[in-house]
């Protein structure tokens, strides 16, 4: 069986509310689960390939700050 983990995860994500998006992304962070990480990285790179050049440096700011 071929599963594309990337297809099947904005599969089940598309078409949702920005509040289940949050409830999504709060959940699979709260929860703590190893299993989860995939999920999340699939949801920053949408993130990431739709925000501006500022944004984006935004980000790695907030990142760079949260890892010190």
């Amino acid at each position: 069986m071929n599963l594309n983990l990337r297809n099947a995860i904005i599969h089940n994500v598309s078409g949702n509310s920005q509040d289940e998006l949050k409830d999504t992304i709060v959940d699979a962070i709260q929860n703590g689960e190893e299993k989860m990480l995939p999920g999340l990285g699939v949801l920053f790179e949408v993130i990431w390939k739709n925000s501006s050049e500022q944004e984006k440096e935004e980000m790695l700011r907030t990142l760079e700050s949260g890892l010190r």
